[in-house]
């Protein structure tokens, strides 16, 4: 159908693959208007939480790295940073700048990926990288080059690029010496020109006119741009409202987790509202604090002056970007930043005295948040007196951005519709697009496989 139609119709796709993990879509239009757009995560639980009850203090690192092959550094040391927070145990020094080397190499990998594998060829016009590789072959060997830095920074630090082992409460197992990250350093040179190069690319695709209209939520520090740590903070929707943060440990009053019934996954809220995490949130809470280099990047890239700094707003609060469709040039930047910001902590480096700080079990309960690459991700574990797990929560940013991904889609396929793009290929990829945009963290792949239409 090339015209919107009439009447009432039910869109199921009932599974997509460039995404992480298994789910479906089903939209609902009524005479020509979208009324409902449900993202189905179907696959079963997993109950990490529930398994993790009666496990020792120094457990919960390992194994909620197994939660994702992609980002494992993001379980891994928000976990750490959770029961060191319980413990009363502080990483600080040489061993906190090894935590941020090993992050920024899990940033350089996983948006790599995204960019170069995943995202681009929604905006080359191909199905696939495969079939990308056929006419952009150099942008595809680029990504790579990339990821595969990303990966061997992970490596030399984690132990491995995948599920890292070297990883433990207090810091690491083992730190390395300067003499084993001097060739780290030598790939990052190279990596910065790649890096460059991507965000110019990057930059010359063709972005559809959208707006996300949710809160933006991100983590914050003072003094430089959040990846390991940082003050929850939001950016609400309307203009007229002040950013606003929260201590850590409120972080259960103002997010609100809920089940529903077409989803395996739980919805959540930030105070009842929609809200987005992940690039496009931490470039808008704190772009301001990217380095000189990078901020460069976002303004050649056309993304604009990021928010002023605290204290020095003037009217308006700078260059917000709302549109998920150019969140794939945020994360070029932010690749380019993680590739700096390696090199800078390696150039710094000193081996520390001790590759850990002792981290005494006690009773108490300890909150951590980092920034995956998809957006803020938070752990909460209560201990016992023995220092045995008696609760467990763990809240991944896809939770809560899949209010808003629901809204993208509804608003998406609507304005496709009033386009006259109504047939099922057209819809198709309208949904593919919208989904791809936020990167959710469900398996990364290659395409939905199936799009039935019920007409009643």
């Amino acid at each position: 159908m090339s015209q919107p139609a009439t009447g009432s119709q039910v869109l199921r796709i009932p599974a997509l693959t460039r995404v992480e993990g298994e789910t479906a879509l089903r939209l609902r239009i009524d005479d020509g208007t979208v009324t409902e757009a449900r993202l189905s995560i179907y696959e079963p639980p997993r109950f990490f939480e529930a398994f993790l009850r009666g496990r020792a203090h120094t457990e919960p690192p390992d194994l909620t790295s197994r939660i994702c092959g992609i980002c494992p550094v993001a379980y891994q040391l928000s976990a750490c940073r959770a029961v060191e927070d319980a413990c009363g145990a502080v990483v600080d020094g040489q061993l906190a700048a090894l935590r941020r080397l090993l992050y920024c190499g899990e940033w350089i990998e996983s948006q790599t990926l995204h960019i170069h594998l995943l995202h681009a060829p929604d905006f080359l016009g191909h199905d696939d990288v495969i079939g990308m590789s056929r006419s952009h072959l150099a942008h595809v060997e680029r990504g790579l080059r990339l990821k595969q830095t990303g990966n061997a920074i992970v490596e030399l630090l984690g132990g491995r690029a995948i599920h890292p082992v070297n990883v433990r409460l207090g810091g690491f197992h083992r730190t390395p010496t300067r003499a084993e990250l001097r060739p780290l350093a030598e790939r990052l040179r190279i990596a910065l020109d790649d890096a460059w190069d991507t965000v110019r690319w990057v930059a010359r695709f063709d972005f559809p006119d959208a707006e996300c209209d949710a809160d933006l939520f991100a983590l914050a520090e003072t003094d430089t741009y959040a990846i390991e740590s940082g003050v929850p903070t939001v950016l609400p929707y309307e203009k007229t409202l002040p950013p606003r943060s929260f201590p850590l440990r409120d972080f259960p009053d103002h997010i609100t987790e809920e089940q529903v019934p077409h989803s395996t996954a739980l919805h959540a809220r930030l105070d009842g509202r929609r809200h987005l995490t992940g690039s496009l949130a931490r470039y808008a809470v704190s772009g301001h604090l990217l380095s000189p280099l990078a901020l460069e990047a976002a303004r050649e890239a056309g993304l604009g002056a990021p928010r002023p700094r605290a204290g020095t707003e003037g009217p308006g609060r700078g260059g917000v970007c709302r549109n998920p469709y150019r969140s794939i040039l945020v994360r070029a930047v932010e690749v380019l930043y993680a590739v700096e910001e390696a090199m800078r902590i390696i150039a710094e480096y000193e081996r520390p005295a001790h590759p850990y700080v002792e981290v005494p079990a006690r009773a108490g309960v300890g909150h951590g948040a980092t920034e995956a690459p998809r957006g803020l991700l938070y752990h909460r574990y209560a201990f016992d007196d023995a220092g045995r797990v008696t609760d467990a929560c763990i809240v991944p940013p896809t939770a809560q951005n899949q209010g808003a991904i629901e809204e993208d889609l509804r608003r998406m396929v609507q304005a496709g519709l009033d386009r006259g793009e109504g047939s099922e290929a057209e819809l198709t990829r309208l949904c593919e697009r919208a989904v791809r945009n936020h990167d959710p963290c469900i398996s990364c792949s290659a395409h939905f496989l199936e799009l039935d239409i019920e007409r009643t």
